[in-house]
């Protein structure tokens, strides 16, 4: 297991499902971790869980489609936990509906948090990487960028279009020594997936579905996405970049 002592680690969307469980598995690891969310008391109350814990973790209200809000989140980070090391992009949103039934306000939003949320933070927080001549950072996708998914349309595209921004990002960024991979959730039990199944009219019936098409038999967890997660923020990981990892439980095994 990796240590990420003194290491200053970002995390947006950190107050969710996987977003916590992520902060709490780098903290257990030592890191020092900015816990980014829009909503400022959610990511206290993580943060206060990993310090209760021994951990040591901070809350910082950070809207991601706010390019302002993303700078002074940063400008803070900096200042309190010391140089960024380490950032991990899983702040998203979800419409979940046939694209013909959705609305162009929907779009925007979806393309805000998804697409140009993480522009927002590469464009800030990588300067600062490549001024030090070192860094990772790891974009949460979906396995829907990789196969598509219905009634995900727009969100589908978002991820993909960060699958490739990523990629793009690892070439010009290589000889500044960071590194941009991709983590790839299939289905997993957070409250998006929640909503996701109230939108299909019989949640036991699709969850069921989920089940039996899963080789591995069972709906993710947010605990099995962190080890992926930091594996490609770790020094094991030094000589990759570029690459897209599935966490599904072998719903998708694209290659």
């Amino acid at each position: 297991m990796s240590d990420f002592s003194n290491r200053t680690v970002v995390i947006t969307g950190g107050a969710g499902g996987i977003g916590s469980a992520t902060v709490a598995h780098f903290a257990g690891l030592g890191a020092k971790v900015a816990v980014y969310d829009r909503n400022l008391e959610a990511a206290e109350k993580v943060a206060a869980t990993v310090t209760a814990a021994g951990g040591i973790a901070k809350a910082f209200a950070c809207d991601i489609t706010d390019r302002a809000a993303v700078e002074a989140a940063v400008a803070a980070t900096e200042a309190e936990l010391g140089p960024i090391e380490v950032l991990v992009n899983n702040a998203g949103w979800d419409v979940f509906r046939p694209f013909l039934k959705t609305t162009p306000a929907e779009w925007e939003k979806l393309i805000a948090i998804n697409l140009t949320g993480a522009l927002h933070m590469h464009h800030v927080v990588v300067p600062l990487m490549a001024a030090r001549k070192s860094g990772r950072v790891i974009n949460i996708a979906s396995d829907a960028a990789r196969v598509g998914s219905s009634g995900e349309a727009v969100y589908a595209a978002c991820k993909a279009a960060l699958v490739a921004f990523s990629k793009t990002m690892a070439r010009e960024h290589a000889r500044d020594q960071i590194t941009f991979n991709v983590v790839c959730p299939g289905p997993t039990d957070t409250a998006l997936f929640a909503e996701y199944k109230e939108g299909a009219g019989n949640p036991e019936k699709l969850l069921e579905a989920f089940r039996r098409s899963i080789p591995l038999g069972r709906i993710g967890q947010p605990a099995d996405l962190p080890g992926a997660i930091s594996f490609f923020a770790s020094d094991a990981a030094g000589y990759i970049t570029g690459q897209v990892l599935s966490v599904s439980g072998g719903l998708t095994m694209a290659g």
